[in-house]
């Protein structure tokens, strides 16, 4: 079944969204140029009020990695998230400190950027338009990714279903998709996961 991350979580509101409807992942943006961005302390507090079963992602952009370390280390975050320029030894430092599962996001522009990714040493790859702006590419390019893929960039209810029943993405990954004057719709959250799981019964 494909894997389910809502993306730039900030209140106690949208955790309450999440466990309702219980996606694999949520997301908590720690890039302090990002409309979305949290504070450790927040996204601290934000955490403890979620569902166990539910996994919080730590996004980041050319974060110095000993602060990822902390992160992980005292459980704020369960899986980390890469958006920047980190290169593979960037990740085989952060691979030294901790065993849990690194997503490393790329833009998507042509067939180059998906050779890129799919040499990536990373767990997954996620693959973008853009930082955030709810775009999508060309999903043509997709027919050469070798490895499993978040998908992300131009995600919403209305579609998400067709995509997922298309492409067959690992997981999917929505933060605007899932707003309305830019903050987090609960309306919308479910029936973006609801849609999800519906592809994977047809």
């Amino acid at each position: 079944m494909t894997k389910i991350k809502l993306c730039g979580l900030k209140k106690k509101e949208d955790i309450a969204s999440a466990n309702i409807f219980k996606p694999d992942f949520i997301g908590f943006v720690f890039w302090k140029k990002s409309k979305r961005y949290v504070d450790p302390e927040t996204a601290r507090n934000l955490k403890d009020g979620l569902n166990k079963d539910i996994k919080a992602v730590g996004v980041f952009v050319d974060e110095d990695p000993d602060e990822i370390i902390r992160l992980i280390g005292e459980k704020v975050i369960d899986v980390i998230q890469l958006h920047g320029h980190e290169n593979e030894s960037y990740i085989r430092h952060l691979r030294l400190h901790t065993d849990k599962p690194i997503i490393k996001a790329f833009i998507i522009k042509n067939e180059e950027d998906i050779n890129i990714a799919n040499e990536s040493i990373a767990d997954y790859v996620l693959l973008d338009a853009g930082l955030g702006e709810g775009k999508n590419f060309d999903w043509e390019l997709l027919k050469n990714v070798n490895r499993p893929f978040f998908l992300a960039g131009g995600l919403f209810p209305e579609n998400v279903k067709e995509v997922v029943l298309r492409i067959k993405p690992f997981g999917v990954d929505v933060s605007s998709g899932i707003e309305t004057d830019g903050h987090k719709d609960a309306s919308k959250m479910g029936s973006f996961v609801a849609n999800v799981r519906l592809a994977a019964q047809l």
